[in-house]
């Protein structure tokens, strides 16, 4: 008697498990990648060519600001220099002509580091936008289901698909004719 519940329940759940089983083996396999997104911005064409057309943008500055601040050094290799020949009114004003030039150089330094934050940051919001409409793309045209990016703990080398679409956009990237830089 004992036997036979056994072989009942047995029966049982291997009749509600089945239909499971089978709908789980007839569903279409998920195709899956992974992109490492840092990478893909990092490696780009796109953003070689952005942080060139930056640094072109922001040449004339930096050169000015250079040649203040070589201007400054000379300034006070010579004060310190004069300083025992000078009389006390005159090389309290030159003194404190300095430290006012120096202020002014120093907010000008920081002025010019954070227009250049400003826009690195608008450039790479664009190039990330890019970027997405990319993989995105690679994924459709390729009939992936998901893709993933930040936030993976593992995944195995044939699921990263970063190297396919770093080539996909160099391709593309070589395709298209060079953008001007902004003045």
């Amino acid at each position: 008697m004992m036997r036979r519940s056994t072989i009942l329940r047995t029966l049982l759940a291997a009749a509600l498990l089945l239909p499971g089983l089978a709908a789980a083996q007839a569903a279409p396999a998920l195709k899956i990648g992974v992109v490492d997104f840092a990478r893909l911005v990092k490696e780009s064409p796109q953003a070689e060519a952005t942080l060139k057309a930056l640094e072109n943008e922001f040449a004339p500055r930096q050169r000015d600001l250079v040649a203040k601040q070589n201007e400054l050094k000379d300034r006070q290799a010579k004060l310190q220099k004069d300083a025992a020949v000078m009389g006390a009114d005159e090389r309290r004003n030159a003194e404190s002509k300095f430290r006012d030039d120096e202020r002014e150089l120093g907010r000008r330094v920081n002025a010019f580091q954070e227009d250049i934050n400003v826009r690195r940051n608008e450039e790479l919001g664009k190039l990330q936008v890019d970027l997405l409409r990319e993989v995105q793309s690679f994924a459709k045209q390729r009939g992936y289901d998901l893709i993933v990016g930040d936030g993976v703990l593992y995944a195995t080398q044939s699921l990263d698909l970063t190297a396919q679409i770093l080539a996909s956009v160099q391709a593309g990237y070589k395709a298209k004719p060079a953008a001007p830089a902004k003045p």
